[in-house]
């Protein structure tokens, strides 16, 4: 188990540095508020959603694996198809349930998108879900190796279609046909509530469009990034703001 969280430290670490350095050496779009300061503040989420994956996320993972209802053979490809199908709806429940939307808005706060927004998860919405995900681990019987490769890949695209990376049209046309591309996200995170809440794909852009909630915006320039209507706070502030219901 210990060379597998290692290994996957490892990727994703390489991957944030890949994209960190191609969307500053050619941004798709410049922005005045791409600061350090505000890349600081992404950045100090990370350390604390690490310690918490690695004290209770892993664990919970570990033993529902380990507690499945029925057995089968591992498909890798069949647990990510699962695995993701699962993230879409928890992702539309954070936008739909006004006490999960609570904590996912810090996310959404964010002013900017690059690879740091990818980090910018409140612990509480990523301890709610690795219980809700336990529940599907055991229902569907996804063994623990599927698990580590899913939060691996989950988080190399999360790093993708968050970072400010410019991409050829050509080559985004057809990604995007298949995996969740910036052009898509980013529409995801258009300070307009109806776009905001469209656009849920993690991995895979089809959901939205089997389940109808993909976007008829597409991703320009000048697109405000946000939440309608509110400004992004500093660090400690966002951290409470979930529990104290701060505007």
């Amino acid at each position: 188990m210990d060379n597998i969280i290692e290994y996957k430290g490892w990727i994703i670490a390489g991957v944030f540095i890949l994209f960190f350095a191609w969307e500053h050496l050619r941004p798709a779009i410049s922005a005045n508020n791409q600061t350090w300061r505000r890349i600081a503040k992404n950045l100090s989420f990370w350390p604390l959603n690490i310690g918490l994956s690695l004290l209770i996320i892993l664990p919970i993972s570990y033993f529902a694996s380990q507690h499945l209802l029925w057995e089968r053979s591992s498909l890798i490809l069949l647990d990510i198809i699962i695995l993701d199908l699962f993230i879409y709806w928890w992702h539309r429940a954070m936008h739909e349930l006004s006490f999960l939307w609570r904590f996912h808005e810090v996310h959404h706060l964010d002013e900017h998108l690059d690879t740091t927004s990818a980090v910018r998860f409140h612990f509480g919405e990523v301890f709610f879900s690795s219980l809700v995900r336990a529940v599907v681990i055991m229902v569907f019987a996804v063994p623990f190796s599927s698990i580590v490769i899913f939060e691996t890949l989950v988080m190399s695209f999360a790093l993708f279609h968050h970072s400010n990376i410019k991409i050829p049209e050509l080559v985004d046309n057809i990604l995007s046909k298949i995996i969740v591309t910036p052009n898509i996200h980013w529409v995801h995170h258009h300070a307009v509530r109806k776009d905001t809440d469209s656009n849920y794909g993690t991995i895979f852009s089809f959901w939205d469009r089997v389940f109808k909630t993909k976007s008829a915006t597409r991703r320009f320039d000048a697109m405000k990034i946000g939440v309608e209507g509110r400004k992004d706070v500093r660090f400690l502030r966002l951290l409470v703001k979930p529990f104290l219901r701060i505007k």
